[in-house]
């Protein structure tokens, strides 16, 4: 794939931290893919002091949060900690659901090879769902989880029998054009290709308090592959 250039990343940037709207396929952190890079690597070469305050998935696009010095990055985690950050994410769902500040209150339990699973021994994890958009046959939703376990909002989705566009480790199926689209002909010899290639999960907004007391929050725009979803799926509701 070929690397965003970190500087056209960032929505803001003060003294302390360095907000940027994160590209899906994209690491955080080291991944066990050998000779990739990922958002730290980039990051160090902006500034090297840089330190990654919490982490999304390699699919999941939108906004993430750095540290620029060790006062803040303590300052953020403690905020995240005791779940005061202000997290607002979107995603596409199958099945049109109705969702009303909808609780799933679901514990989690981390499974094998980078899995998890809904499970009453695992750690607490509660998260909040709000339709947005109804189509034909799928659902926008606002999720807002309030902890931050692994694979949270996919879970909690699927158990709501509302898996994630794409998200195939979970119960979610990929969307064709030629499922929407009455006529629709495929080139002799082509193979159809899914509107979006990762699960459909953004984190559209993050906020939280700066070290002198003042409170920022961003809004990460949808990356191209998530745009041309929404639109088609509303264009064909």
């Amino acid at each position: 794939m070929k690397y965003p250039v970190f500087k056209d990343l960032i929505i803001f940037e003060n003294n302390d931290y360095i907000l940027i709207n994160k590209p899906p396929f994209l690491a955080t952190l080291e991944d066990r893919a050998l000779h990739t890079t990922n958002v730290l690597k980039l990051a160090r070469q902006y500034n090297p002091d840089v330190q990654a305050c919490h982490r999304l998935d390699k699919e999941t696009s939108g906004a993430l949060a750095l540290a620029k010095n060790n006062e803040a990055y303590r300052h953020l985690s403690m905020q995240f900690e005791h779940r005061e950050v202000a997290k607002l994410y979107h995603a596409v769902v199958w099945g049109v659901h109705q969702f009303e500040d909808q609780l799933v209150d679901r514990s989690i339990q981390p499974g094998l090879k980078g899995t998890a699973k809904l499970a009453y021994k695992g750690k607490p994890a509660e998260t909040y769902f709000t339709t947005l958009e109804k189509y034909t046959k799928h659902t926008l939703v606002a999720c807002k989880p309030i902890t931050g376990r692994m694979h949270q909002i996919r879970l909690h989705l699927a158990y709501l029998n509302a898996p994630i566009v794409s998200d195939l480790l979970y119960g979610g199926e990929h969307v064709y054009l030629s499922e929407l689209k009455r006529k629709f002909n495929l080139k002799k010899d082509a193979e159809e290709q899914p509107f979006i290639k990762r699960f459909a999960l953004h984190s559209t907004k993050l906020g939280f308090t700066l070290l002198n007391g003042e409170f920022v929050e961003v809004n990460a725009p949808y990356p191209k592959d998530f745009q041309v979803l929404v639109k088609t799926l509303q264009q064909y509701a």
